[in-house]
């Protein structure tokens, strides 16, 4: 499968004498949270398949929407959150954390959170690292449908004010959708024939169905790599790889062009 063209977006530093007027300005940056604003935590996905006695091959949150009552599922769901607050105590700040949100602060660059956890742990991390940072909005587990559907960015980029015109088949198709209450009444579909563009955006992330959602919903797409994601580097949904947080400010510094980073052996 052939890797897209290159993202790119306009240097965030301004340097005399450099035009870069062809080139789009970053808007936003939507982050997902564990394994991307802290440590990864994977051995909790290990605990959840096995209280809920699922292999690794069944997504945890498809499996739980499959069980066939609602006290089924909500007492499913209360088995994993169960878990998240436990772990939810030992989370660690990603190397950079600090350095990277402070720039885009001073930058002006919105910021926002997409993620599968929900609201507990996301509460206790912002508190815990990031007091005084705004993202807005925080979409978590309860918003449906969840990544890898792109409807939870393709929400965060409406609610900044970024849409774009259908063509009148794309539009009855996802009218039609949101009448019955799917993906695209998430992504903003209304009557105006608009839906959420986020070209302007950049996906941070550290797995597959971050990067999935952040190309399905025409965002840039940037993973955070760790020992257990390298092989995502090469993925064609991946347009950027860094090691750290901090290392997202240079990039966006000289101006964000998709491409490669060497991942270190080891």
């Amino acid at each position: 499968m052939s890797r897209p063209a290159p993202r790119r977006f306009a240097p965030l530093k301004n340097t005399p004498g450099q035009q870069h007027t062809h080139l789009p300005k970053l808007q936003g940056v939507i982050f997902d949270v564990d394994g991307t604003l802290c440590l990864p935590q994977n051995y909790m996905f290990a605990q959840m398949r096995a209280v809920l006695g699922i292999p690794k091959s069944i997504d945890i949150l498809t499996h739980i929407s499959s069980l066939p009552t609602m006290p089924e599922q909500e007492e499913a769901m209360e088995a994993i959150r169960a878990i998240e607050r436990e772990a939810m105590a030992s989370q660690v700040a990603q190397p950079g954390l600090g350095t990277l949100m402070a720039y885009l602060q001073d930058q002006g660059i919105r910021k926002a959170i997409c993620t599968r956890n929900f609201e507990q742990p996301v509460t206790h991390l912002l508190s815990k690292f990031l007091m005084g940072v705004e993202f807005s909005p925080i979409v978590t587990r309860d918003f449906r449908p969840p990544k890898p559907d792109p409807a939870g960015l393709l929400f965060i980029a409406r609610s900044w004010g970024f849409v774009r015109g259908l063509a009148s088949a794309e539009a009855s198709a996802l009218l039609e959708a949101a009448a019955q209450g799917s993906a695209a009444e998430r992504a903003g579909a209304t009557g105006d024939e608009e839906v959420g563009d986020a070209s302007a955006l950049i996906m941070v992330g550290d797995s597959i169905d971050d990067m999935t959602a952040g190309r399905q919903a025409g965002a840039a797409t940037v993973l955070l790599v760790n020992s257990e994601n390298a092989h995502l580097a090469e993925h064609p949904d991946t347009d950027l790889v860094i090691r750290s947080l901090d290392e997202l400010v240079g990039v966006l510094e000289a101006g964000f062009v998709g491409r490669d980073i060497p991942i270190p052996s080891g």
